[in-house]
């Protein structure tokens, strides 16, 4: 059943094939997509992008999607990497159909290259890898035909049995499609089908030392699954005549190849080889880096799933390349947070000041009331410990305040958030000059939901309680690069990282925050939205930035 939903919008281009196949019948109204990735890497931002567009397509069309992995290396490939992608793909909110893996399809795409050899469409090739380069010729010339393009079908036959069986050594021979070497399109100039590695594959053990590349497996993988809609990246447009010359020659379930623009995202990469680098160099922590664009580091910043499917709803599916402007995701994220955050007073501040209350009466201790969010309806109330020994943050006090600055001064009057209205009396510094308490005095009457003093004030604090209040560490993190468009910018891309992508701040917090979860958002008021890190302990509480409560990233030079 088509989701009804989708017709008070414009489809996009891929929907609109799908429902001229649909009107045609060209699959009997199936649609049965799936999403391929290769386990050798995390999965990042781009990734979602895909995820979203196959499962996507497939929930608004009653259809199905398959999770498979395209597992046709096995020295760059690990069970490590397919348990995150997993992970990641359920933490997206999405279910697959089938669980496959290309290796599940050894057996019979070796007997797929087999009558393509019978057929007189492939040979086995001793030349080397660079011989073969250059026999592919130019865009603008012409290739050389390989000296053992014609070897007969027997002779084909056998090596390539031989090759199964392990007789040769890594790199001695490969498969090769028979098509021609004079094509417009490289592609077409002979392929590499196969090629020999004695390597032990994470699933398959020992079992195979010849492994398919990927134009060829992974066309045929969609026909064995029966795959309708096979949605890739645009760098397999090229591809996509191969793709269908192997089902035509083959006699197999026809898919068809449908190429849509990657994501590319302001102020990051999204290449698995600079990513690793990154990695690899120490400029951060790991793959799941709260600055990293992997799912699993957006995840440990505490991203929610919702902000990043509507994101890839917003910015639609295009045939063309572009920069999609990191706020844009950042403003889902606000917004998602904004609802399901919970409000909690954080002093972030290395150096708070003390502010005493001299009129509240000694050793005394009460609880206020707060709610938890004003945007949610049912999020109810909570206790927060309440005390005559308060901290609050040091640039919520001035000396000589311009005029509207709305926080403490000497003689101004605030409220402190759910509690009581205070007036600073006396400024206490150390020997420096430095600032080290304010004394105040709070009036009884004025507590917040029985308020009868008749006071007006205009601004608010946040602040703890200095005997209850836990002490946390708090990591602001930043956009990791300090240029907008990464790939164009000079030099090494590594020189334009970004310096204050993370600052590491002291912080007390109300004692709510004890009982946290990892991934629970919260809002620090004022500051900002965090989540407790994955890697956080009972003994060193450590919340991560999630989002600024706006965006105050200034580009440089403006």
């Amino acid at each position: 059943m088509i989701d009804e939903s989708r017709e008070t919008k414009s489809l996009h281009f891929i929907e609109e094939i799908v429902e001229e196949d649909n009107r045609t019948g060209k699959y009997g109204g199936v649609v049965y997509t799936r999403f391929p990735p290769e386990p050798n890497g995390y999965l990042h931002l781009g990734h979602a992008k895909s995820i979203c567009l196959n499962f996507g397509l497939a929930d608004a069309y009653g259809g199905k999607t398959n999770l498979r992995f395209d597992d046709t290396n096995p020295t760059t490939e690990e069970t490590e990497y397919v348990e995150s992608i997993m992970a990641d793909v359920r933490w997206l909110g999405f279910e697959w159909e089938r669980l496959c893996y290309a290796s599940d399809y050894f057996p019979q795409l070796y007997e797929f290259a087999v009558k393509l050899i019978r057929d007189g469409l492939a040979y086995v090739d001793d030349s080397s890898s660079e011989q073969i380069a250059s026999q592919k010729g130019t865009p603008t010339e012409p290739g050389t035909e390989s000296p053992y393009r014609n070897r007969s079908v027997a002779e084909n036959l056998d090596l390539f049995a031989r090759m199964k069986g392990g007789e040769f050594p890594d790199g001695s021979r490969v498969l090769r499609a028979r098509i021609d070497m004079a094509s417009p399109n490289m592609h077409f100039r002979d392929p590499v089908l196969y090629r020999i590695k004695h390597a032990h594959h994470h699933r398959t053990g020992d079992a195979w030392c010849i492994y398919p590349m990927y134009d060829f497996a992974h066309g045929q993988s969609d026909a064995i699954e029966g795959i309708t809609h096979s949605v890739c990246t645009l760098e397999f447009i090229p591809h996509r005549p191969l793709y269908e010359w192997f089902i035509e020659k083959l006699g197999i379930f026809p898919s068809q190849q449908i190429e849509f623009a990657r994501l590319n995202l302001t102020y990051t990469v999204m290449s698995k080889r600079k990513l690793l680098q990154l990695v690899n160099e120490g400029h951060v922590t790991g793959w799941d880096d709260p600055r990293m664009p992997t799912l699993s580091g957006v995840r440990r910043r505490g991203y929610p799933p919702e902000a990043l499917r509507e994101f890839c709803e917003r910015i639609g599916v295009a045939k063309r390349d572009n920069l999609i402007d990191i706020g844009l995701l950042e403003f889902f994220v606000r917004e998602r947070l904004n609802k399901t955050a919970t409000r909690v007073m954080v002093v972030v501040d290395n150096d708070p000041i003390r502010l005493t209350l001299t009129n509240y009466p000694t050793g005394q201790t009460e609880t206020v009331l707060t709610e938890n969010n004003p945007e949610d309806p049912d999020g109810g109330q909570r206790e927060v410990p309440f005390s005559g020994s308060l901290l609050i943050e040091r640039e919520d006090f001035m000396e000589a305040p311009p005029k509207k600055f709305f926080r403490l001064a000497p003689g101004a009057m605030v409220r402190l958030k759910s509690a009581y209205i205070v007036r600073c009396d006396e400024v206490v510094k150390d020997e420096s000059g430095k600032v080290v308490e304010l004394r105040a005095t709070y009036i009884p009457e004025s507590r917040s939901g029985s308020d009868t003093s008749g006071l007006k004030v205009q601004g608010t604090l946040h602040w703890v309680s200095a005997s209850h209040a836990v002490q946390v560490e708090v990591r602001n993190y930043d956009r990791l690069f300090r240029v907008e468009d990464v790939a164009a910018a000079e030099g090494d891309f590594k020189d334009h990282l970004n310096p204050d992508s993370l600052t590491v701040v002291r912080a007390f917090a109300e004692p709510s925050l004890l009982d946290a979860q990892p991934g629970q958002p919260y809002q620090f008021m004022r500051k900002g939205y965090y989540c407790l890190d994955a890697n956080s302990t009972p003994e060193n509480l450590v919340f991560n930035r999630t989002v600024t409560l706006k965006d105050g990233w200034k580009p440089q030079g403006k």
